[in-house]
């Protein structure tokens, strides 16, 4: 049975793909411009590329800042992508110091390393283990050090360790991936990352019961 995942539409780019790659994962997409989408929807995205302070301007624009949150304290499955995931954090550095969602404790920071800025293309996820034996759910089905698609000037550097899914390589460490209960959030483009990325979208899913 398909599942109704709501799509946040808040102008930051990459919804079609996203869009696209729900569908041949089985779920049934809605690109959501208002609270009541994120209401009736099983599970949420917000997705994104472009500069934090606009994202937030444009969700604010919009007024669903209130109802992601009520939504994610409710236990709804949530999935940010790329600035959708940087979002979630308390503060961004990008344009001075910008307000997030603070849904997540920590900051976004700029890259400052002797390498090409964006970071951009393929990379590998070192996966932080559960335990010795589980993975996070978010990566149930794709083994470490798999590869994914990156583009992004900034990474986030949460302030809570136990958050921290994966990390990659880029002249630093960082985080490149989280979970927390129902919220889960990835630096790269799953909707671009070829089978590995399909397989996080399918088990994000599963999630949205």
């Amino acid at each position: 049975m398909s599942k109704l995942i709501a799509i946040i539409d808040y102008r930051a780019g990459n919804i079609k793909s996203v869009e696209n790659a729900l569908k041949i994962c089985g779920a049934k997409p809605i690109i959501a411009t208002k609270p009541l989408h994120l209401k009736n929807s099983a599970g949420i995205i917000l997705p994104g590329v472009g500069a934090f302070k606009d994202g937030m301007k444009n969700l604010e624009k919009r007024k669903l800042i209130k109802e992601i949150k009520s939504q994610i304290f409710k236990g709804k499955p949530f999935l940010g992508i790329c600035l959708g995931f940087q979002l979630l954090f308390s503060y961004s550095e990008e344009h001075g110091r910008v307000k997030g969602l603070d849904i997540l404790k920590g900051g976004v920071k700029k890259f400052k390393v002797n390498l090409k800025i964006p970071h951009m293309g393929w990379n590998t996820v070192k996966l932080k283990m559960t335990n010795e034996k589980l993975k996070m759910p978010m990566f149930d089905g794709i083994s470490d050090n798999a590869f994914f698609y990156f583009v992004h000037s900034y990474y986030a550097k949460p302030s809570e360790k136990n958050v921290v899914a994966g990390m990659t390589n880029y002249g630093i460490n960082f985080c490149s991936a989280i979970s927390k209960q129902n919220i889960w959030g990835v630096q790269f483009h799953p909707e671009k990352s070829g089978k590995n990325g399909l397989k996080i979208l399918r088990n994000f899913i599963k999630k949205c019961l």
